[in-house]
């Protein structure tokens, strides 16, 4: 059922205090962007700036289907649109907007007016909101299919109250095919690293396509596993073959190749009846349910093990009622970690769950007496990826630290070719290509 907004007085409040809605990114702007009413700067990142908005996906749907563990990357020709759902705790009370702007390689706001991207204006109101239906905590599913728009590049989509302030940030790519990405996995130059790290040399294939100064002018972006907190930047070629019209990647610096890392650990929510994977026990006794997690031990000093997972992404289910986007309950979900000593920083729960960043909701307690780590997240039911990560003295997630790194690890990169044209205020996204490392059978 979808919903009119012309809400009324009496909606069944939230029953689940306000105090464990957890979950969003405090609101510390790093750009001069604003919020659709102007008052509140957003990021140019995946971000939540209202602890109100819970388990967003984003996604590529082919021919109806979607499939969640898709990156929001596809072609200019869009015969994949990409479509945004979310939760939120409370009824609301007006209409949820979503603006779009146009991003630099470096996710920086092009010079651009909304007109040179978008078909029309550049406001659209999400319609599809609907309300969960037979669950212990109650929220609000928002579901929207994003407007088709004219230039490839790197885009940020923005999600604010009508006439208030964002809820939501979130990236995306659109990209054209006019180059050709040739992508080869090596090992990487070091003795030692040669087992934990992955490395990947490419080259680009620029046929007839008019590239000038492409020396200068091409940008090269590689990510694993789709994440943007780690990418390596590329802006010069090792080579260029003028001959062949072709760029060559060769890399021979360690650090331009990526930790293999661990395969996630795993947690399976959605049955309410039954323990799932990597779930110890449960209680239904209360509002909402608690659902503890098996304890975790370090993994850095142990041997390669294989196990499938989802490359740190998850999926909303409800085994009992199917319909996983309204049906699916929110649940107390408690990690723990067993660790002889503290670790050298903060450890948080980080994956795809925590949108790739180090987020105080995720943050976990040591007990010293107990040698334990434990954190508690109110999660959606589902099934979830996850490392345990210390932040290190940079900021940055460390993983390696309880979860080791190995060259064996499978993992899926992608490349993004960025080339801004002579004369044009904008990057624009040429090549994009993927591939999987240690693929398993």
């Amino acid at each position: 059922m979808t919903l009119p907004f012309n809400w009324k007085n009496g909606i069944m409040a939230l029953t689940v205090a306000a105090a464990a809605l957890t979950g969003c990114v405090p609101v510390e702007s790093s750009s001069t962007g604003t919020g659709a009413s102007g008052t509140a700067a957003i990021r140019f990142e995946d971000a939540v700036y209202n602890p109100d908005v819970r388990s967003v996906q984003f996604y590529a749907l082919s021919n109806n289907v979607g499939d969640v563990l898709a990156p929001p990357v596809v072609s200019l020709e869009q015969s994949s649109a990409l479509v945004l759902e979310f939760d939120r705790m409370t009824a609301p009370r007006g209409r949820a907007v979503v603006k779009l702007q146009h991003c630099d390689a470096r996710w920086q706001p092009s010079q651009l007016q909304p007109l040179q991207f978008v078909q029309d204006y550049n406001e659209f109101y999400i319609q599809e909101v609907d309300p969960s239906g037979g669950t212990k905590v109650p929220y609000w599913h928002y579901s929207f299919r994003l407007p088709r728009v004219k230039l490839s590049g790197n885009y940020v989509m923005e999600v604010s109250e009508e006439g208030g302030s964002p809820l939501l940030t979130r990236r995306f790519v659109i990209y054209e095919q006019q180059v050709q990405v040739a992508l080869r996995p090596v090992a990487t130059p070091g003795a030692g690293d040669r087992y934990e790290r992955q490395q990947l040399d490419f080259n680009i294939l620029y046929g007839q396509y008019p590239l000038v100064n492409p020396s200068q002018e091409i940008k090269v972006v590689m990510r694993q596993n789709h994440r943007w907190d780690n990418v390596k930047y590329f802006t010069r070629p090792t080579f260029i073959q003028e001959a062949q019209r072709r760029l060559e990647y060769q890399l021979f610096d360690v650090e331009q190749a990526f930790l293999g890392l661990n395969e996630f650990r795993a947690i399976d929510t959605r049955s309410e009846r039954f323990s799932g994977f990597g779930v110890e026990r449960r209680d239904v006794s209360g509002s909402p349910d608690r659902v503890f997690a098996i304890t975790g031990r370090s993994r850095a000093r142990e041997v390669y093990s294989t196990q499938p997972d989802a490359n740190g992404k998850f999926i909303f289910g409800s085994r009992e009622y199917g319909n996983a986007p309204l049906n699916a309950d929110y649940q107390q979900v408690t990690f723990s970690l067993h660790s002889p000593e503290p670790a050298p920083g903060p450890v948080y729960v980080f994956g795809a769950l925590s949108d790739w960043q180090l987020q105080e909701p995720f943050r976990m307690t040591y007990d010293a007496e107990k040698q334990l780590y434990t954190g508690t997240a109110l999660l959606k039911q589902g099934y979830y990826n996850y490392y345990f990560a210390v932040k290190g003295a940079n900021g940055q997630a460390d993983a390696r630290y309880f979860e080791g790194s190995h060259f064996s690890t499978e993992n899926v990169y992608d490349v993004l070719v960025y080339y801004r044209p002579p004369g044009t205020r904008a990057d624009l996204v040429i090549g994009y290509s993927t591939i999987q490392f240690n693929p398993q059978r």
